[in-house]
């Protein structure tokens, strides 16, 4: 059942998602070769926890870190590790935030120092199908139109969307109906509605679209061992239209990235 929020609720759940936004941002600064993921899930952690907050995903259906970290052909949910970056790797970065009594959870895929013109391809069409999903969150249109805007903007650069996998609402739990897949029909699915929370994060494989579940009950990569972007924001609908709860402000002012991307998704709090 879709739990509508109030305004006051949804102020709440962006202060979570803000929170995240700023973990990236703290993050993007600390990602190059040599870095470990432990490392900058130990950084998370103590971002978060000095910001009065709870890392959402530690502990949550038993994940033993604050971020899910997966790089180059691991789609979502990586375990960070020791293993120390490479020049030309891709990072997704995906954090969760409990404060409040409500989540955040968003998630940017970074270049770890330069990478090739096919894979910064993968990762601009990706995030860019982000924003084509969120147009579609307007009060009266079905969680298909989102599905559908995500599909067809990766699929026509010949990338595969990931089907297994999909975003979801999110409140009071860090998973919330309604589901939002990243393939579909138009004018299927959820009617969308005022005060409706929605994770919409695109997960795009540059070759198939079939992935494998490993045997630690978490990591999932392209079957293919191509590379896999992630790109996630936290969404509402307030007076019919799509505001964005979370922000990769942050993120764009540590790496120098000047961007208006957002503008269109603004309210005034």
């Amino acid at each position: 059942m879709i739990q509508l929020k109030t305004l006051e609720e949804l102020y709440l759940i962006r202060e979570s998602a803000q929170l995240v936004s700023k973990t990236l941002g703290m993050l993007a600064k600390e990602i190059k070769p040599g870095v470990t993921t432990l490392h900058l899930d130990n950084l998370a952690y103590e971002f978060i926890k000095d910001h009065n907050a709870e890392p959402g995903f530690l502990g949550l259906y038993d994940f033993p870190n604050t971020l899910c970290i997966s790089p180059n052909e691991e789609v979502v949910h990586g375990i960070p590790n020791k293993k120390p970056l490479e020049e030309g790797d891709i990072i997704s970065v995906d954090c969760g935030v409990y404060k409040n009594g409500f989540y955040g959870d968003h998630a940017y895929s970074f270049q770890v120092g330069e990478v090739s013109p096919e894979v910064k391809k993968l990762l601009k069409i990706t995030k860019e199908s982000l924003y084509k999903g969120i147009e579609q969150c307007i009060r009266g249109k079905r969680v298909g139109n989102i599905s559908y805007a995500i599909q067809t903007y990766c699929e026509k650069e010949g990338y595969g969307v990931v089907r297994e996998l999909v975003g979801h609402g999110v409140g009071r739990k860090m998973h919330e109906d309604p589901q939002v897949p990243n393939y579909g029909k138009r004018g299927s699915g959820k009617v969308l509605k005022d005060g409706i929370v929605l994770a919409i994060e695109p997960m795009i494989n540059m070759g198939t679209e079939k992935v494998i579940f490993h045997q630690d009950g978490w990591t999932v990569t392209s079957q293919d061992n191509s590379p896999s972007a992630h790109f996630e924001h936290d969404v509402a609908i307030i007076k019919g239209k799509p505001v964005l709860l979370s922000t990769f402000k942050y993120v764009h002012e540590a790496l120098g990235i000047s961007s208006d991307e957002e503008e269109p998704f603004q309210y005034d709090w």
